[in-house]
């Protein structure tokens, strides 16, 4: 369990850094997706977060994934296959909608997971 408690906590830590970004820079979502600086380091993030999960999956931590909903999941595999196989051409409103809906989401899960753990 100890490498899966550490896969949560790089989620976490990944979803933290998205969360420095927007506050650290006071730039409303929309805006920080579009910035020629910061949409790297967001875009990355999202990328480890989706890696996490995988690696999750690989070592059949399935009791951890059930957490999550598949849709969820599915989710963030597909757009990280997204930015990494199409980056310049990514839909910035996917990111968009990844960073306001879906990593709450996850933070949430992922904080009671590892208050359990």
């Amino acid at each position: 369990m100890s490498s899966a408690v550490d896969r949560l906590k790089t989620i976490y830590k990944c979803i933290e850094d998205i969360e420095f970004i927007f506050n650290n820079n006071d730039l409303k979502i929309t805006h920080a997706i579009e910035d020629k600086l910061i949409k790297p380091a967001i875009r990355m993030n999202i990328v480890r977060i989706a890696e996490q999960f995988s690696k999750l999956k690989d070592d059949n931590e399935f009791k951890i994934l059930e957490a999550f909903t598949s849709e969820d999941l599915k989710g963030i595999n597909s757009v990280r296959n997204y930015i990494a196989h199409d980056y310049d051409s990514t839909d910035d409103n996917i990111i968009e909608d990844v960073v306001r809906y879906n990593l709450p989401v996850f933070k949430d899960i992922v904080s009671r997971l590892l208050k359990t753990s």
